[in-house]
């Protein structure tokens, strides 16, 4: 999407726990992406692959003592790393909504709905008054395909179903008026069919705002089912990135081609590539085309000629420059 603005832009983002022998065992060590301005993309990987920790870097929410090492990380043009708090504090739910992997933990269940969904208006100074901030409220568990708005808007987060529940972590999400909607495994604790009405809801509420997405997935295949661009992250890197139809149809990387088969060999205890630093590929020990290199160096994320890029000497020779 050349000539487009991006409103996140992250460049080999590394971040790490300080571990007990005095070094940083890095979670996130070569993460690589970028949405551009109402753009719709998935990044994909197993548990553990630093998902949501990515997501909660780029919103300044890394739990401590967890802290970004280093790399670009810049939401809305602003840098991340070195704004203040207060500044954070005026993107999130402004600039960027977060919906939460668990919409039972998103509500506080001895408050009622309206103010909870309200909360980042209020915040934000869009709506001032109780008047203001119950209508708000309604009118946004109404878009977001709620019946009976009003009598939802007085119930307690227990009165509702998962699925109800989540359509009003959405609308909480939503109730600053954000150009970024981040959507952290907003499906995982649903039944397939409510799985399919969140993904046609958020498709309908990125078309109908002019909402960039940023959705958070494990399952290839749902994500295909409404991301133009795919990240797939395994080990706290992105391997392989580039258009829906590219990554799907011919997944250049092995571990992609695993997810897209269901078939990813177990991890032999640990996380592929845990320690300070990594100098070898982070997939070698489960990868079914491993090379004796692959165990000796790391690939650099390197570009192919169909718009993608890929981490991984099957295609490329270039490995990772060294770091610190």
């Amino acid at each position: 999407m050349n000539g487009v603005s991006a409103i996140v832009e992250i460049e080999n983002l590394a971040a790490a726990f300080p571990a007990a022998d005095g070094t940083q065992q890095r979670v996130l060590d070569g993460v690589n992406l970028r949405v551009e301005e109402g753009q719709t993309v998935a990044v994909v990987g197993e548990s553990g692959s630093g998902k949501s920790m990515t997501a909660l870097a780029l919103l300044g929410l890394l739990p401590p003592p967890a802290r970004v090492l280093g790399g670009r990380l810049r939401l809305g043009g602003v840098d991340i790393r070195s704004a203040p708090e207060h500044e954070l504090q005026g993107l999130r739910g402004r600039l960027a909504g977060l919906v939460q992997q668990d919409p039972a933990a998103a509500f506080d269940p001895v408050r009622r709905l309206w103010p909870q969904v309200s909360e980042a208006a209020t915040r934000h100074r869009v709506v001032r008054t109780r008047t203001e901030r119950r209508a708000l409220a309604e009118r946004l568990l109404a878009e977001v395909g709620l019946d009976d708005p009003e009598g939802l808007a007085g119930a307690f987060a227990h009165q509702l179903s998962g699925g109800q529940r989540q359509r009003a972590a959405i609308a909480a999400a939503l109730s600053a008026g954000p150009r970024l909607l981040v959507a952290d495994e907003p499906t995982s604790a649903l039944d397939s069919v409510s799985q399919a009405a969140v993904l046609h809801l958020l498709a309908r509420l990125r078309d109908g705002r002019g909402l960039a997405l940023l959705l958070i997935t494990h399952d290839l295949r749902l994500a295909a089912g409404v991301a133009e661009h795919i990240v797939i992250l395994h080990a706290g890197e992105t391997v392989e990135r580039g258009p829906r139809p590219e990554v799907l149809d011919r997944p250049a990387h092995p571990y992609t081609g695993g997810l897209l088969a269901g078939h990813v060999a177990p991890r032999d205890g640990g996380s592929d590539g845990d320690g300070p630093t990594r100098t070898a590929c982070g997939f070698a020990p489960r990868c079914p085309r491993v090379m004796a290199r692959c165990r000796e160096a790391r690939p650099a994320l390197a570009p192919l000629e169909d718009r993608r890029d890929v981490r991984c000497f099957l295609w490329s020779d270039a490995t990772e420059p060294s770091r610190d």
